[in-house]
């Protein structure tokens, strides 16, 4: 059976002939580049559309505008069996502010001890106490993480300096007040160990921009923990500079990076794919950048940014590289493994509602 991904029609063709993607070579990290204003984010949701359609690949796309969470809504005049094929998928949205299963949420014991230290600042030798505290958290408290009230209480009746070294530091970040947190309930990380078909995660929906950073490296720490399961997914990170800056700073945004940087050096042969999204490739770290075998480039004016493009994606043929300048809204260059010949696209109509729009000017 052809499942060939249908994602518009090739503009350099006579009769507007239909242009298809690979699905066979997601199994490559692919880079998804466009300015603002370029049609980047609703053309990378006609993809995931056909991915749900025709394949079986698990998605987790991490979403901090909220621009795929109408994933599973279809719209009024799709045709009828691809609506329904499409219904069936019911992609699963995870938000902070949502009850049970649904709830975006993570639990602290799950996380590596490289990212709690991040997460809490602490280095290990100039911080060695507190540190060390952190070492042996869990075999002193026990494996269950507590809820907020019992933990705190714990720790405020402690006669250990380091305990309430620990404290301190943690009311002063203010980390025990963050949304994030499972406590003693259910955790995302656990509902992604199930693979649902796809798995939509509101970033933007936390307090803080800290919280999310915290909830994408819980998610992508225990995906890397259980890696040798090899069960295929695909890692969708839109706005990836947030996740994966080419400098990262605090703590957490160096383990974030790091994380990121193993998985797509790494991560192919676990079946742990990524699917980079950003406006520029300079805010993106290069080591990750440098592990994409596939790239979508819309409209981009740039010189500095096309010459980048051109150093890291050999295979983009540099005359179409340069076209991409006078691309209209919609209009991508697709290159790599998953085409077999490099070559720009109208892309089609969504078949789902787009979750984030403009804000409009009041006239």
């Amino acid at each position: 059976m052809d499942n060939q991904l249908p994602i518009g029609s090739l503009v350099d063709s006579v009769a507007g002939a239909p242009a298809t993607l690979d699905p066979m070579r997601f199994n490559r990290h692919t880079f998804w580049c466009g300015q603002s204003g370029s049609g980047k984010t609703y053309a990378l949701g006609v993809v995931l559309e056909q991915l749900l359609l025709q394949t079986q690949l698990p998605l987790l796309v991490m979403d901090p505008n909220a621009d795929f969470v109408r994933l599973g809504e279809v719209r009024d005049d799709v045709d009828g069996d691809v609506a329904q094929r499409l219904t069936a998928v019911r992609p699963r949205v995870f938000r902070p502010s949502a009850n049970g299963d649904e709830r975006l949420c993570v639990k602290f014991v799950d996380l590596s001890l490289r990212s709690r230290a991040a997460i809490l600042r602490l280095d290990p030798l100039k911080d060695a106490e507190e540190y060390n505290v952190l070492l042996h958290l869990e075999s002193q408290f026990g494996p269950t993480t507590f809820d907020r009230t019992t933990f705190l209480r714990r720790l405020r009746d402690s006669t250990d300096p380091g305990l309430r070294k620990l404290l301190m530091r943690l009311e002063n970040l203010g980390v025990l007040d963050w949304d994030v947190w499972a406590w003693g309930g259910g955790s995302t990380q656990a509902v992604i160990d199930e693979r649902p078909r796809a798995a939509v995660l509101d970033l933007g929906g936390f307090k803080t921009p800290d919280e999310s950073k915290v909830a994408s490296l819980a998610i992508l720490d225990h995906l890397w923990a259980t890696r040798e399961s090899r069960r295929p997914l695909l890692i969708v990170i839109d706005e990836a500079h947030n996740l994966c800056p080419a400098d990262p700073l605090l703590p957490v945004e160096v383990a974030l990076t790091e994380r990121i940087v193993q998985i797509a050096a790494e991560g192919r042969k676990y079946g742990l794919w990524l699917l980079l999204s950003t406006q520029r490739p300079s805010k993106i770290h290069p080591n990750a950048l440098s592990q994409c075998d596939n790239l979508a480039l819309m409209k981009m004016t740039s010189p500095r940014d096309l010459e980048e493009l051109g150093q890291y994606f050999g295979y983009a043929p540099h005359e179409l590289l340069t076209r991409s300048g006078t691309f209209v809204q919609g209009q991508a260059l697709f290159a790599g493994g998953f085409t077999t010949t490099a070559a720009i696209v109208q892309m089609a109509q969504r078949l789902t509602h787009e979750g984030g729009s403009d804000v409009r000017v009041p006239l």
